[in-house]
């Protein structure tokens, strides 16, 4: 399992993937992205990030992979990564069409508008979930494959949709490797583990046998 490491709190994620029983490397360049089976998205700046896939060669091989079936899990600006369109922001910038949504970037403010909530995350056991949102983007249009995970429960921006997931592909618009819950990332890791199960146990890209909880 990899975790986009070009840019954002990638290192964050490792820890908590390392915590949920897996075994995630840090990738930069297409040899270390065509090694691993399922991919991380970090929070960070999207049009940043963007940027930096097309200068690491990344941009089309990180796309071929999702067209694949690649698992792939993007928080905040990893959200915003894997969205079909994106409101607000950059021209130039670049998206990877993972999950059929239109994401609006920076939809609660600036950073000053930063807030934490509570909950209910579709999927997870053991009450509501605190979310922490900062700069975060929420989601406009999910498409009709896409199931609808969260929303924000009360206030100004009630009812708008902050977490997503279109068959292997899962999105939060909040940090959840920055609270100590882990059931996201635990959901995420036994997703990658049910693709394992079901494709077996080679991995189609390297042609290498993978563990049961490593790459």
């Amino acid at each position: 399992m990899g975790v986009l490491a070009l840019q954002g709190d990638a290192r964050e994620h490792v820890s908590v993937l390392t915590e949920c029983g897996a075994e995630p490397v840090l990738v930069r360049r297409a040899d270390e992205l065509a090694a691993v089976d399922a991919l991380v998205l970090p929070g960070g700046e999207s049009t940043a990030i963007s940027r930096l896939l097309q200068v690491f060669d990344l941009l089309d091989p990180l796309r071929a992979r999702l067209r694949d079936g690649m698992p792939a899990f993007g928080s905040c600006a990893g959200m915003i990564l894997l969205a079909d369109e994106v409101l607000d922001t950059r021209p130039d910038a670049q998206h990877l069409s993972g999950i059929d949504m239109t994401v609006r970037r920076n939809a609660f403010g600036r950073q000053v508008d930063s807030f934490e909530t509570d909950l209910d995350f579709a999927g997870l056991d053991g009450g509501p979930m605190r979310a922490v949102f900062i700069r975060a983007p929420w989601v406009e249009r999910a498409g009709d494959e896409v199931e609808v995970l969260a929303r924000v429960p009360s206030g100004p921006a009630a009812g708008r949709i902050v977490a997503v997931r279109q068959g292997r592909v899962l999105a939060t618009a909040f940090h959840p490797e920055v609270t100590g819950d882990h059931r996201v990332h635990r959901m995420f890791v036994d997703l990658v583990r049910e693709q394992r199960r079901t494709a077996g146990s080679v991995n189609k890209h390297t042609g290498t046998d993978l563990k049961e909880v490593g790459e």
